[in-house]
């Protein structure tokens, strides 16, 4: 039978632990006496008019400052510090690390928010309460806080003879989800950078207390520069004095790139941990070429990959080892790429949560592992006949995604067709190398997109890498209606794997 076609669940049952119902109990309680409420009148936008106001803000771009953020969460009664929060940069993995996070977390008994992006079919999965997207009228109350405290701080600057801040779509969509999570007496949130560090509205948020790093790629190179060792400083600068920090497997090569993080770290007064691998080879594709140097002096949490998956819905298991705690038959139903993405995880919570608490509670830790939802990474959608999507966009995360797909299976003739889209911003070449040799059959479409690089280009591109091309679609759904009689792999960008889910839910 084909790898790819096998669902299967793990054959170990657990039973939560009394530690685990203990915080399960207290998560449901809540630890916050006091509700947050914002401090002036809202006029409220239905969801409809929330999303035409988030539309109308795209045209500013982005903008290199945070005071336009800082000023509107300052209007709204700082929201920001009625729960605690983590940070998390990373141009690969950080997406399934919050997520990993929130959940560990959530085992722990916290109250717990995410935020993150992009979404993958409604804009309300950037906000997440335990676990679930917000509902359309708490995300649309968020945005109409958000408007009003903007248009209260530009008023006022006029009034004053300023000049008014252009406030972008990320900038009300981050004010809009610390109101949505202050008025939910959460915590701890798990902020996701939306790009870079530095400059990104979630950096205005005051309340974090450790922040994670899992790695740099080339990616957002016209605003966060054109070298590794560039990107590495934009996302560096969320290291702080005074916050907790871990630094993924994807930050320890090559030199340049980790000498950022730790003389960033060295300038804060910031000890890091490390986060690596025991064998090399469970970190393919998670690194740039290169050794990762020896940092005995530095705590370090380790992972080993104890069993690699098969099939799609074999669990892959694994080890980690932090400072002496050693949390072993950790088990997820994921590829071996997820391994780096738990473990650093795991580092942060326990960053986060310093000696408040001792070791994590292990049966809440596991099912936090192998029950956690990572949307649009290396997802199956449909078991017969099997579709795959992958929210890939760029040389590095394609590189782990195929090593994902050689586990599964080695022999490229026998892999499903490949569907393909990617944005014209992104490294087109990079992308299509990796891509062009490694499927029998490719099919190119575009998403909807304004950044999309159009099919026929994007066609060219892999004939002219050698790939064997079969089709070209103006539109997923017209690939979709195509090729639904076919095994499919859909990469390449996150709005081709939303679109594509959104098709066939």
């Amino acid at each position: 039978m084909s790898p790819w076609g096998l669902r299967v669940t793990h054959r170990r049952q657990t039973v939560p632990s009394p530690t685990a119902l203990s915080n399960a109990a207290k998560a449901c309680k809540g630890f916050h006496s006091a509700m947050y409420t914002v401090p002036f009148d809202v006029p409220t936008l239905d969801y409809a008019g929330a999303l035409d106001k988030l539309g109308s803000t795209l045209r500013f771009g982005i903008q290199p400052m945070l005071e336009s953020v800082e000023d509107m969460l300052s209007e709204l009664g700082d929201p920001d510090l009625a729960f605690e929060s983590v940070q998390i940069a990373g141009t690969n993995g950080k997406t399934s690390t919050s997520r990993y996070a929130q959940a560990i977390l959530m085992g722990e008994g916290r109250r717990t928010g995410l935020y993150t992006s992009p979404e993958l079919m409604s804009y309300t999965e950037r906000m997440e309460i335990m676990g679930r997207p917000v509902d359309e009228g708490a995300f649309a109350h968020g945005i109409s806080a958000a408007v009003e405290a903007g248009r209260r701080m530009n008023q006022r600057r006029t009034s004053a003879g300023e000049r008014p801040y252009d406030i972008t779509e990320f900038d009300l969509l981050t004010v809009a989800a610390c109101v949505v999570f202050a008025e939910a007496s959460l915590d701890v949130v798990v902020l996701e950078c939306g790009m870079g560090g530095r400059w990104d509205a979630t950096s205005a948020v005051k309340s974090v207390r450790a922040v994670a790093v899992t790695g740099v790629g080339l990616d957002h190179t016209r605003i966060l520069g054109d070298t590794l060792e560039k990107i590495a400083v934009e996302k560096a600068a969320i290291i702080r004095r005074g916050r907790g920090c871990v630094l993924g497997v994807g930050t320890a090569t090559p030199d340049s790139v980790e000498d950022v993080f730790l003389t960033r770290c060295a300038e804060e007064g910031v000890e890091p941990v490390l986060v690596r691998p025991v064998d090399p080879k469970d970190a393919e594709g998670e690194m740039h070429p290169g050794v990762p140097r020896d940092h005995a002096g530095l705590p370090h949490a380790f992972y080993r990959i104890i069993r690699r998956p098969k099939r799609l819905g074999f669990p892959m298991e694994l080890s980690v080892a932090y400072e002496g705690e050693r949390y072993l038959e950790l088990a997820a139903l994921k590829p071996t790429y997820q391994a780096a993405n738990v473990a650093c995880a795991i580092a942060l919570v326990r960053s986060y949560l310093g000696n408040s608490v001792g070791v994590l509670d292990r049966e809440a830790l596991y099912d936090a592992v192998v029950t956690c939802p990572t949307p649009g990474r290396f997802q199956l959608l449909r078991a017969d006949p099997p579709l795959l999507i992958d929210a890939c966009h760029n040389p590095q995360s394609v590189q782990a995604f195929l090593a994902a797909v050689r586990q599964i299976e080695p022999d490229v003739p026998a892999r499903p067709t490949l569907l393909c889209a990617v944005l014209a911003d992104k490294d087109v070449e990079g992308i299509v190398g990796l891509l062009a040799s490694e499927f029998p059959r490719v099919a190119l479409t575009q998403t909807s997109s304004p950044r999309a690089l159009p099919h026929d280009e994007l066609a060219r591109r892999f004939s002219d890498a050698g790939a064997a091309v079969c089709g070209g679609y103006p539109t997923v759904a017209e690939a979709l209606a195509v090729l639904c009689g076919d095994s499919l792999v859909a990469c390449g960008s996150i709005t081709l794997a939303g679109e594509v889910a959104a098709l066939v839910r």
